[in-house]
């Protein structure tokens, strides 16, 4: 088994810097892109996305809404126009039909502040951690929405990082700042992969949106596996690799829980190339 610190140094020696980090540059390129188009109106007067990660529109006319949110909406008996309502329905199509939490790896800005949280752990070897239940973000969904229903507010409107962050960065950082530092330091400090693998209800409500998708991580041999567990120390949600990399014979070689955020990491740390992207059909 290799130190956690050391994570993903021996498919670097092995293949090369650039093919073990080629899906997390992508998602950094993605990110970023993402990022740039909502910059690209308040910096150079041309719109591309207009609005936030909340609730935006691609070039005044294709628009797109934040699921949680047209939820929390339709919890308080308030009807969103069509236009949010269809911006929800287009995400969760897209969503649904690529499978997995694909925002939060390739979208989500707050992905970054955790990501670096966990290397940063790592490389401190922070390995003390609190221990959560991985339901608790689901049960946190399930609470906005009824709270939301009883008290007729978007009630995770009022506490949600990722939104804080986006408008950070878009229009400047304010007083919300301090919901971006308590995310890093929790994931630092706390618990390893705290708020992606154990709080976030944008987490969870993507999860249960891809949960039938078609793009998977797949094991392509489980007797190429050396167990250097590379792939566990880098990945957000490490439980959901043991059923493919180390069940029984007939149990799928695919990542099949929703909780993978197919980011990729766990295909770029293996030196053994154990892994891919693959379709389930």
């Amino acid at each position: 088994m290799n130190p956690v610190k050391y994570a993903g140094r021996e498919a670097r020696q092995k293949l090369g810097f650039a093919h073990a980090n080629r899906f997390l540059f992508w998602r950094r390129v993605s990110q970023f892109a993402v990022l740039a188009m909502f910059l690209s109106g308040p910096w150079f007067g041309f719109w591309i996305l207009k609005g936030n990660y909340s609730g935006s529109v691609l070039f005044d006319l294709i628009p797109f809404s934040d699921p949680l949110i047209s939820a929390e909406s339709l919890a308080t008996g308030y009807l969103p126009e069509a236009k949010v309502l269809l911006g929800a329905l287009l995400v969760v199509f897209i969503y649904a039909l690529l499978g997995g939490r694909l925002f939060c790896a390739w979208v989500c800005p707050l992905n970054l502040v955790t990501d670096c949280a966990a290397w940063l752990r790592r490389k401190l070897g922070i390995r003390q951690s609190a221990k959560l239940p991985r339901n608790l973000r689901y049960m946190l969904l399930l609470v906005i929405l009824l709270g939301s229903a009883v008290s007729g507010m978007l009630l995770w409107e009022w506490l949600n990082p990722v939104a804080a962050l986006g408008r950070a960065l878009i229009y400047g950082f304010g007083a919300t700042a301090w919901l971006v530092a308590a995310v890093f330091l929790f994931d630092l400090l706390v618990t390893e992969h705290g708020w992606c693998g154990h709080i976030c209800p944008m987490g969870a409500c993507y999860a249960l949106i891809g949960a039938k998708g078609l793009l998977h991580i797949k094991v392509t041999d489980r007797a190429k596996c050396d167990n250097c567990m590379d792939c566990y120390h880098v990945c957000p949600e490490p439980q959901v690799l043991r059923a493919p990399l180390q069940g029984k014979q007939n149990e799928s070689l695919f990542v099949v829980s929703k909780d993978c955020i197919n980011c990729g990491r766990c295909i770029d740390v293996c030196p053994e190339k154990v892994f891919i992207f693959k379709t389930k059909i």
